[in-house]
């Protein structure tokens, strides 16, 4: 497995955006909105992985409510992965504890699922699967 991405939830996304792109120097790759996860995503190139800027569309979000009074919190790390399905099966058969039982639907046509943080020493990973389109 490899990296993916890095998910930071952010309060500012215009003020957070400049501080990656115009002061660190990392480049804009792509920008959408996941209706159905409730946020703006904003991917940033960082080598073969991407650290992803999220902005909850709601400030009543489950999203919102995780980052708080935070400008930036760290929210997930991703890690992609060639069969999503068998990896589930894999983990689930090692007694992880899983929040999606079935991958669905994310950024860019991917599949993802998220493991939940009590099998994982209290940090949310996601398996993403690339799209194939």
């Amino acid at each position: 497995m490899k990296i993916d991405h890095i998910a930071i939830v952010v309060k500012n996304l215009d003020a957070t955006l400049a501080l990656y792109t115009r002061t660190l120097g990392f480049r804009e790759v792509y920008r959408e909105i996941v209706a159905d996860q409730g946020i703006e995503a904003v991917g940033l190139e960082a080598g073969d992985s991407v650290i992803e800027l999220l902005r909850p569309l709601d400030e009543d979000s489950p999203v919102a409510r995780f980052r708080g009074e935070a400008e930036t919190k760290l929210h997930h790390t991703a890690y992609r992965v060639d069969d999503i399905e068998a990896k589930l099966d894999e983990y689930r058969a090692k007694g992880v504890r899983l929040i999606d039982e079935r991958p669905r639907k994310g950024a860019h046509g991917n599949l993802i699922a998220f493991l939940h943080p009590k099998s994982t020493g209290g940090v949310l990973i996601e398996l993403c699967q690339k799209s194939h389109d």
